[in-house]
């Protein structure tokens, strides 16, 4: 009963992206015709204008950058706020920590209209370091709150001894703890990396000129006010999925990994 609830599960999850795969290779007629039947010739010339109409390699580049500058920031910031929240015991620490796990229950779209209005009025928009900085204001709470778990179970001793030994708070954080935060730090950057390279939504808002589109923002050219270009907007979607499969398949092991070890501290 669980293999065959496990195959139906399977079956339901990797079905639009077959049907995604095998609409690519199809023209626009046989798309309208019938979405479901196999292509009557395999043409790749879908991928050819999808990958000049969408200029696919500046769109890989400002995806590269805006997530890779993202996450990294994501980590050091919220790694290093979790670790002055576990070892200064102030009280101000804690209305912080509730703060930013409070700040988890809001949706985005909740503020997604003053958050326009207020920076669109203050022309901070369409540009890629505005974006990083929000990617770290909205992905800081989860990633602290994480890392505040997994630095409690340090003992407090090995960071007092490399003091003893004339090591700086710095050189404790990033010689003695950080080192140890890896499964935590493996799980968060690869969470981030799949939300930051697939948003859309945030990105819509904040990026405007098509020279700093990421590759999602990239496939609405190809849909239009009256029509929409279904053929070549396959072949856009593998495009973008091609990436992000090809880094989840390398580092699934790690992700495991580190939740599973997450979960044991």
């Amino acid at each position: 009963m669980v293999v065959t609830m496990c195959c139906v599960m399977f079956v339901l999850y990797v079905f639009p992206f077959i049907l995604i795969l095998i609409n690519s290779f199809k023209s626009r007629l046989e798309v309208m015709a019938n979405p479901l039947s196999l292509p009557l010739n395999v043409d790749f010339s879908n991928f050819i204008e999808a990958f000049t109409t969408m200029n696919y390699g500046k769109a890989v580049v400002n995806s590269i950058i805006i997530t890779l500058v993202s996450v990294s920031v994501i980590v050091i910031f919220s790694s290093m706020l979790a670790y002055f929240l576990v070892r200064w015991q102030w009280k101000i620490n804690k209305v912080i920590f509730m703060a930013l796990v409070a700040s988890m229950i809001i949706p985005f779209q909740s503020v997604m209209i003053p958050f326009v209005t207020i920076f669109g009025h203050l022309n901070l928009l369409n540009s890629r370091g505005m974006l990083i900085y929000f990617y770290l204001g909205f992905g800081i709470s989860m990633a602290t709150f994480m890392y505040h778990g997994f630095i409690k179970s340090i003992p407090i001793e090995l960071e007092e001894a490399a003091i003893i030994d004339g090591a700086s708070r710095l050189q404790v954080f990033f010689k003695v703890v950080m080192p140890m935060l890896k499964p935590t730090t493996a799980t968060i950057a690869i969470l981030d990396v799949l939300w930051v390279w697939n948003d859309f939504l945030l990105p819509s808002l904040v990026l405007v000129n098509d020279d700093v589109r990421t590759l999602p923002l990239s496939t609405f050219y190809f849909f239009g006010k009256y029509t929409a270009n279904y053929n070549v907007a396959m072949a856009a979607l593998v495009l973008v999925l091609m990436p992000v499969l090809i880094f989840y398949f390398i580092m699934q092991k790690k992700i495991i990994a580190g939740v599973v070890d997450g979960a044991i501290k």
